[in-house]
């Protein structure tokens, strides 16, 4: 590639010398740089002195001295704290306490303000705006619906109602039941209906390998929240991180309560959290810390236990609603041949059953092939489903 460059040139050269300088000319144009005879070094030097690195530094307290000037004590890492002036940039009103600063080395004088210090780790984790589902695509679970939105949706919607009442709004929820219940679709629903961001964190990710990063992730998490206007943290798979203390513990499970004592303390401290609702989920209720559990911070515990006859035809009717099918399917039939199913079974029994289809290339569903989609996923899932234990455990 370089060669054929300096052919071009040199073929150039010997052509004109008017193209050579038409062609840096056209450089110059599309690359935005500045031409020799305009190069000013003195500018430039000004420039970078006038234009020094600054320094992070937190602002710790505001308040103003005998001429009714502002000033601001500022916390620097490995420094100590300074009483600082605010610089010409800025106005009283830009500056927070609490808030990170950018301070000059030489005058200390705050400059810049900066967005809150928050984890790339926490901000990977899921942040939906809106999810996309409503309560219509969920099937057999009205009642928990209905507890999770007096938790959740009222308080957002509605925050008049509980201060006439006089009480206030519970904080969070814990939903335990079996896998496939639909408690993340639940959670994900009402934050669709109040317009709130949702933060799905699986708790497996909150385990760290040195002292006090997992407490330093959920303080950031925390954070994180109070940016959005009104947000539903949903912890995922809860008996990770939030199991019952115990004495003798090593050193990584003794990080892991730390991290679970952190979560504690955001869920009932001293700051308010505004508009956060959290809401836990977990398959073991039976191992989670009472610390946890306690009313004040998981104020409610709702059961999503298997769906009834009737949630189970909903859920049928809820899958098989874009599938091609004959229009003489009984359902009530499909759902009385699967009990003790959960709605991720009943999903499973419609995909199947439109893979039936294919292989016998219909070019509809047809009840018979619901019939083999049950045969088969209900004789495999017994090995491996959990409900069997969590009807025992109930």
């Amino acid at each position: 590639m370089l060669n054929s460059i300096k052919l071009i040139l040199i073929k150039l050269i010997h052509e004109k010398s008017e193209s050579i300088e038409n062609l840096f000319e056209s450089i110059y144009e599309f690359s935005n740089y500045k031409k020799p005879q305009e190069w000013n070094l003195f500018q430039d030097q000004i420039k970078t002195q006038n234009e020094n690195a600054l320094q992070v530094a937190q602002c710790t307290k505001i308040f103003k001295n005998k001429k009714d000037q502002v000033n601001c004590i500022v916390y620097v890492k490995h420094s100590g704290k300074f009483v600082v002036n605010i610089g010409e940039k800025l106005s009283p009103t830009d500056i927070e306490e609490g808030m990170r600063v950018g301070i000059d080395r030489s005058k200390y004088q705050i400059q810049i303000t900066l967005p809150l210090k928050i984890d790339p780790n926490v901000t990977m984790m899921t942040v939906e705006e809106k999810p996309e589902i409503t309560y219509k695509e969920i099937g057999g679970c009205k009642n928990q619906i209905l507890e999770i939105k007096e938790i959740v949706e009222y308080p957002l919607l509605y925050p008049r109602r509980f201060s006439l009442m006089g009480i206030d709004p519970p904080k969070g929820a814990l939903l335990y039941g079996p896998p496939g219940t639909g408690k993340t679709l639940v959670a994900r629903a009402v934050a669709n209906k109040t317009n709130a961001s949702f933060v799905k964190i699986n708790c497996s990710e909150l385990v760290q390998k040195y002292i006090g990063e997992g407490a330093r992730l959920v303080r950031e998490l925390f954070n994180l929240s109070k940016t959005k206007f009104a947000c539903i943290m949903f912890f995922d798979e809860l008996d990770a991180i939030g199991g019952t203390r115990f004495s003798g513990a090593s050193g990584g499970e003794n990080e892991v309560q730390r991290t679970m004592l952190e979560i504690v303390n955001q869920l009932d401290g001293f700051e308010k959290r505004g508009n956060t609702k959290v809401l836990m989920a977990t398959n073991r209720p039976d191992t989670i810390d009472p610390a946890l559990l306690r009313p004040g911070r998981l104020d409610r515990k709702i059961e999503f236990s298997l769906p009834d006859l009737s949630g189970r035809v909903t859920i049928l009717k809820i899958h098989s609603k874009k599938m091609k099918k004959e229009e003489s399917i009984r359902y009530e039939l499909i759902a009385r041949l699967c009990p003790n199913s959960t709605g991720a079974d009943i999903r499973s029994i419609c995909i199947e059953a439109g893979m039936f289809a294919i292989r016998k290339r219909h070019k509809i569903v047809y009840e018979e092939d619901f019939l083999d989609s049950i045969n088969k996923v209900l004789k495999n899932n017994l090995k491996f489903s959990y409900t069997s234990r969590y009807i025992k455990y109930n």
